[in-house]
């Protein structure tokens, strides 16, 4: 089996779907053999004789790796001048925006088989294929140091012979794995944290990471619907957006720091930093908003920039997993290492595209031609 690494042609994309650790994994039973596109490790500050010295050949073009490669492994999904290139029966494996129909269809036409591993089911067996949560991890420590660095004042508290430092006050709202990843790196560096999600059930988790859970108190009803099956957050009532709304202003108006994570899967991202609540913070505040490519969890965030409103720096970068390229494209690698071995034969190398498994059925987006849909 020819598996198949370009490099990465998005805007701003670092990372890489294999490192020289995986293509040795990939090329130890003789089984397959590895193609990487010369310089698509750069990003990552991985050369090319790394991945030579770990058994995979290096292709000097995109057109040229492509056309000899049945499976293809990515970060992000293929832009059209890359589908093209690729041959009609191939397996394409990465990051493909399923609820992005047009580009799944588009996929589907060229005849490809797809897996997206967004799509994986969220149960234990497929803890080590997923790649939303490494990335995320990586995104909310990034996140902080994000803000850590614009912010013009001190985290920790310093008592110092001209006078005591007070800790900076951090707000995190979302508390999902980077979210709590966010708290985790906030504490290392000393600050007083407050975190907030509309999912009881984190409580405990927040906390034990020495943040103050913020609440807003929920009726029966609106505790039933807060999460759904998968674990993530779900949106909620017009009422308790209101009530919502008047607890997060009052706690970003004296916050220092705002960290926010909030997305639902398939939908814009929630608002919960209103331009109100900008003008109520303090000047020289910071807001990472990590939804900022979903539509931002602020209105006044602005997609690939930092921008200063109403006194207040609003942090609008995306990708953060693609700021810490090396360790995120080798969580990233081992996500989808994983998730070969489970399409792939132990024996033979052969493709096995199990239906009956559902973690490989989750994630199937197209296959023959078709769009499978999920209900």
């Amino acid at each position: 089996m020819h598996i198949g690494i370009p490099a990465e042609t998005r805007a701003g994309e670092t990372r890489v779907a294999a490192t020289p650790e995986t293509v040795k994994k990939l090329t130890a039973k003789g089984l397959h053999t590895v193609l990487v596109q010369a310089g698509a490790g750069a990003g990552a500050s991985i050369p090319d004789s790394a991945y030579q010295e770990a058994g995979a050949t290096i292709i000097s073009t995109a057109s040229q790796l492509y056309e000899q490669s049945q499976i293809v492994l990515k970060v992000r999904g293929p832009e059209a001048d890359e589908l093209v290139l690729m041959k009609k029966d191939a397996v394409l494996v990465g990051l493909l925006t399923p609820h992005h129909t047009e580009e799944i269809e588009s996929v589907a036409r060229h005849g490809l088989t797809a897996f997206a591993m967004e799509k994986l089911p969220r149960i234990s067996r497929a803890q080590s294929m997923d790649v939303l949560s490494s990335q995320a991890n990586i995104g909310g420590y990034k996140a902080v140091i994000l803000a850590a660095d614009i912010y013009q004042k001190f985290f920790p508290m310093l008592m110092t012979a001209a006078g005591t430092v007070k800790a900076a006050r951090v707000l995190v709202l979302g508390a999902g794995v980077a979210g709590l990843q966010a708290i985790a790196t906030a504490k290392r560096l000393g600050a007083v944290i407050e975190a907030f999600d509309v999912r009881p059930a984190v409580k405990e988790q927040v906390e034990s990471l020495g943040a103050k859970f913020v609440e807003v108190p929920l009726t029966d009803e609106e505790k039933a619907k807060a999460e759904t099956a998968g674990g993530y957050a779900t949106e909620m009532s017009e009422d308790y957006k209101r009530r919502q709304g008047e607890l997060i202003q009052e706690r970003a108006a004296a916050a220092d720091i705002i960290i926010t994570t909030a997305l639902i899967p398939g939908r814009p991202a929630p608002v919960l930093i209103t331009e109100e609540t900008v003008k109520a913070m303090k000047p020289g505040s910071v807001i990472v908003d990590m939804a900022v490519e979903a539509g931002g969890n602020c209105p006044l965030s602005e997609l690939g920039k930092t921008v200063v409103k109403y006194g207040v720096h609003l942090v609008g970068v995306a990708n953060l997993p693609g700021l810490v390229a090396a360790d995120a494209s080798a969580l990233y690698a081992r996500n989808l290492l994983n998730f070969l071995n489970l399409i792939l034969d132990a024996q033979t190398g052969e493709l096995n595209v199990n239906r009956e498994d559902e973690i490989i059925d989750g994630s199937l987006v197209c296959m023959a031609g078709e769009v499978i849909s999920k209900s």
